[in-house]
């Protein structure tokens, strides 16, 4: 009788594709960890024998607009306990104000380029969907769009300027 002999893998993990395969995805799921835990959208590694390029689908967030109280009518105590001075430099807001606040974090530009003009000014009428702003994130430009229609009252960032999550970009009064 001849025995044909099969080639096993070696127990150690190194040999046969079976096993540089298996080797290869628990690298590809190690480094989409490390992608979702630093909050990376796309990753590449080249080696000499492959070379890979992750991409992770894009969540868009969308700003929610926040009513803003007035400074007229029943103030909270803070507000109340304020200095006049502080007061007057804060001017009212309409009661039907929205703001538009940062939903990430990254540079704020009010135009398309630095020869294009801004998106929205100070008295322009917007209605929803419209841009209003650019945040750079990433090297990735984010339209930021208008939830409500109105007329912008207050543009509260520099254009070029980094903002944070949550700031205020935009006082919009509701039409």
């Amino acid at each position: 009788m001849n025995k044909t002999a099969k080639p096993r893998p070696k127990k150690n993990g190194t040999g046969g594709p079976a096993a540089g395969a298996c080797g290869l995805l628990d690298e590809l799921k190690g480094l989409y960890e490390f992608m979702k835990t630093n909050a990376l959208q796309s990753f590449e590694l080249e080696r000499k024998d492959y070379h890979v390029r992750l991409v992770r689908k894009a969540t868009v967030t969308v700003p929610v607009p926040v009513p803003v109280p007035t400074l007229g009518g029943q103030a909270p105590a803070a507000q109340a306990a304020a200095p006049a001075s502080q007061a007057a430099a804060v001017p009212a807001l309409p009661p039907n104000a929205v703001v538009v606040k940062s939903p990430m974090m990254g540079i704020f530009y009010r135009a398309s380029s630095p020869s294009s003009p801004p998106f929205a000014r100070e008295g322009d009428t917007v209605k929803p969907g419209d841009v209003l702003c650019l945040i750079e994130a990433m090297k990735v430009f984010n339209d930021i769009k208008a939830e409500v229609g109105g007329v912008i009252q207050r543009v509260c960032v520099d254009n070029g300027k980094p903002v944070k999550v949550g700031q205020e970009m935009f006082i919009i009064e509701k039409k």
